[in-house]
């Protein structure tokens, strides 16, 4: 089906000189963030995107009155994004306000059961009573063990530099000590005992792309980064945030570059020295840093020799994170009752998953992220209305499907299930639907294998077994992306941007002292 068109003005800036001392190539958060910090440091600095708007996945959708977000929607980090506008005496909160909401997460579960994941830790307890009183000391203790992950695997390592094998091997005591070695639903599952609430703490992995099972738990730090800071909604969506960043940018001095497709990253005596796009310009630079996903980096952009080829992580081993299908529609009524987040799971949970990471196949069941931003802002859609966007975990493009085929069959189920159980009435009252499919992240944002997140978030894909930060082979060519360290979601990206700006500044130290 034909997406509609997205909304904000291209900026070509043909009129400017292709000349710069950075070229980020990419405008997702992490290319976005490494631009600021470059040109916060003096640099001159050239963005350039394929899209037509800055922010990557995070591009919106207006369709008949209601407007989407088509990429993530939830900030659980805030100071990461106060740190950019800081970077040039600006304060975020005088363009942007994030609003905290309440609940953070509504689980419904497939018995009809319903457990709000609640800001207040009082609140929580309330509501984990209500399944397991027990689990109120497990939920205390789940949160001790990820404040303790977080003090390592964020404060410590998240915008640490994994180019040396030592460097994560000095971490390796401390790793060991926190079980790194386990799954964020082993960690999970050593706390809580309720089945269903065990379902709850562990999904976190799959708003970054993993499996539960097999996701490292290093990632549990994300039930204490949320205590920490909280979850907020931008007011006026990531849309909003979108625009106000590429404000910030043009502010800065950045030459924004967009509808512009980077065919090749080119290189001379083993330096990049710069980029070519389809269209035939040249964009030349003292360095590079790549904001799109490193396997397609690797395998499509860089020169054809297989010296550089096989940089990439060896495709027969390398695990990628599942597909997204992400439906949006308009609903000609209000559903007050349904909360901004609502995961609505389906009745099987590790059985599901495995159809998805390792089967590969489409099961007959699903579990569901169901985003309602008009619960906090009516801006989204006409009066009277809701707006909703709803992401299916789904295989990505290794699992054959036919998505032309499925695709509207898939729409169907999720339309009949969400009218069975929260939202009555939905088949009568659903207006301007539209949806993506692995196959759109990869024509529209040259995904690999159309994965949603990049590679998956395993042990043997994270810090140093993760893509580089900086190439260890062409010593000028950067990633800040969601496939590199330390991995995806918006904190990862944002964080990927800071490893970036320490190497670089480890860089100009050691040209200065020599």
């Amino acid at each position: 089906m034909k997406k509609p068109s997205r909304i904000f003005p291209v900026n070509d800036g043909e009129d400017a000189p292709n000349v710069s001392d950075f070229l980020v190539i990419g405008a997702g958060f992490g290319g976005i963030a490494a631009a600021l910090r470059m040109r916060a440091k003096g640099y001159s600095v050239t963005l350039v995107d394929r899209l037509q708007a800055i922010g990557g996945r995070a591009q919106v959708f207006e369709r008949g009155g209601f407007r989407h977000d088509a990429g993530p929607t939830v900030i659980t980090a805030p100071f990461l994004f106060d740190e950019l506008f800081a970077l040039f005496g600006e304060r975020r909160e005088d363009h942007l306000e994030f609003r905290p909401l309440d609940p953070w997460y509504r689980f419904r579960f497939d018995d009809g059961q319903q457990f709000d994941y609640r800001p207040s830790i009082e609140d929580t307890n309330a509501e984990i009573r209500r399944f397991n009183a027990a689990d109120v000391e497990g939920y205390a203790g789940l949160l001790k063990t990820s404040r303790q992950i977080f003090e390592i695997g964020f404060e410590k390592l998240a915008d640490r530099p994994f180019t040396r094998f030592w460097t994560m091997m000095a971490q390796v005591p401390s790793l060991l000590r926190l079980r790194s070695y386990k799954t964020v639903a082993g960690i999970v599952n050593s706390h809580i005992k309720h089945p269903l609430l065990r379902q709850a703490f562990s999904i976190h992995p799959l708003l970054v792309g993993g499996n539960p099972f097999t996701t490292t738990s290093i990632y549990s730090l994300i039930h204490y980064l949320e205590r920490r800071w909280g979850v907020f909604f931008c007011m006026g969506g990531t849309g909003r945030l979108v625009e106000q960043l590429h404000r910030l940018l043009e502010r800065a001095g950045v030459r924004v570059v967009l509808d512009t497709d980077i065919e090749e990253i080119t290189t001379k005596n083993g330096r990049a020295t710069g980029a070519r796009s389809v269209d035939g310009r040249v964009f030349s630079a003292g360095r590079v840093i790549c904001n799109g996903d490193p396997p397609t980096v690797y395998a499509q952009m860089l020169p054809s020799a297989d010296k550089l080829r096989k940089r990439a992580l060896p495709e027969v081993v390398t695990q990628y994170s599942m597909g997204l299908y992400v439906l949006f529609f308009g609903t000609r009524k209000s559903y007050d009752e349904v909360a901004h987040h609502t995961i609505w799971m389906g009745p099987r949970y590790k059985e599901l998953l495995a159809d998805i990471f390792d089967k590969k196949v489409l099961a007959d069941d699903f579990s569901l992220y169901l985003h309602r931003p008009t619960a906090t802002d009516s801006s989204f859609a006409p009066e009277g209305c809701d707006s909703f966007y709803v992401l299916c975990p789904v295989p990505n493009l290794l699992g054959k499907i036919d998505w032309q085929e499925t695709g509207p069959q898939l729409r169907d189920r999720i339309v009949a299930a969400l009218d069975d159980t929260i939202m009555p009435g939905l088949t009568d009252v659903i207006a301007e639907d539209f949806w993506m499919t692995p196959e759109d992240f990869k024509t529209d944002y040259r995904s690999m294998h159309g994965a949603g997140f990049s590679i998956a978030p395993i042990f043997s894909q994270s810090a140093w077994f993760r893509y580089h930060n900086r190439d260890p082979h062409i010593p000028n060519l950067y990633f800040s992306a969601a496939g590199a360290h330390p991995g995806a979601g918006m904190p990862g990206v944002l964080c990927s941007a800071k490893v970036v700006e320490a190497l670089i500044d480890e860089e100009d130290q050691a040209r200065k002292a020599g």
